[in-house]
Parts: C-alpha cells; sequence; structure tokens
C-alpha cells in the first residue's frame, strides 16, 4: 500500500504543529505496515498447524533482529531503538501465534 510523501523535511518544519502533522502521518505510515505485517503473521500460524511447528522459531527471530539492526545502522537510527522495537513486537506475535496454534489444537482434539 503506497504511503503519501513526506509534506515537509523534518528541517523544513516552522513549528511543533509541523512537526507533529509529520509525525501523525508517519505514526499512521507506520501502524498500517504493521497492519500489512500481522496479515502475514496471522498465515504463518495457519501454515504452522498444518506442519505442527512451533510458533517460536529462535533462529529466525535472530536472523529478523540482524536484519533490522543492520537496516537501522544504514538509516541512520540507533540500532538498539530498532532491536528493542522489534523484540516487543516479536514476542506478542509469537504469543498471538501460540493462543492461535493451541486453540485449534484445542479444538481439534475435543471433536476426536
Amino acid at each position: 500500500m503506497p504511503r503519501p510523501p513526506a509534506a515537509r523535511a523534518p528541517a523544513d518544519c516552522r513549528d511543533m504543529t509541523e512537526v507533529r502533522a509529520e509525525i501523525d502521518r508517519v505514526d499512521s505510515a507506520l501502524v498500517d505496515l504493521i497492519a500489512e505485517r500481522f496479515g502475514y503473521v496471522e498465515r504463518a500460524w495457519q501454515i504452522k498447524l498444518g506442519e505442527k511447528a512451533a510458533a517460536n522459531v529462535p533462529w529466525r527471530n535472530q536472523q529478523v533482529i540482524d536484519r533490522v539492526r543492520s537496516k537501522a545502522e544504514q538509516a541512520g537510527v540507533p540500532p538498539a531503538l530498532c532491536e528493542a522495537l522489534w523484540r516487543q513486537m516479536i514476542g506478542w506475535f509469537i504469543q498471538y501465534e501460540e493462543e492461535k496454534l493451541r486453540h485449534e489444537i484445542e479444538a481439534k482434539a475435543a471433536k476426536e
């Protein structure tokens, strides 16, 4: 989903009203991207259910963190900030997947 271009660069903001408007625009875009990511997590637990796979895949979690830290460095953002945000998000998504998997497994067992 395409994101609207920045109305103005940070250095071009003349006052806090303009800064806040740009932060609000970025926040909206971030929510859209998280929603997109959530769709893939939703599909992941469904595939994992069929494969009888675990929700938590530590090597994959670390791979994601390593890529995020590298991207953050390239973008001039503190890697520790991005790592903390992603660890929180990954943890939430793992918990979500585990709950969905447990629910589906229990529902299937109840039918048998």
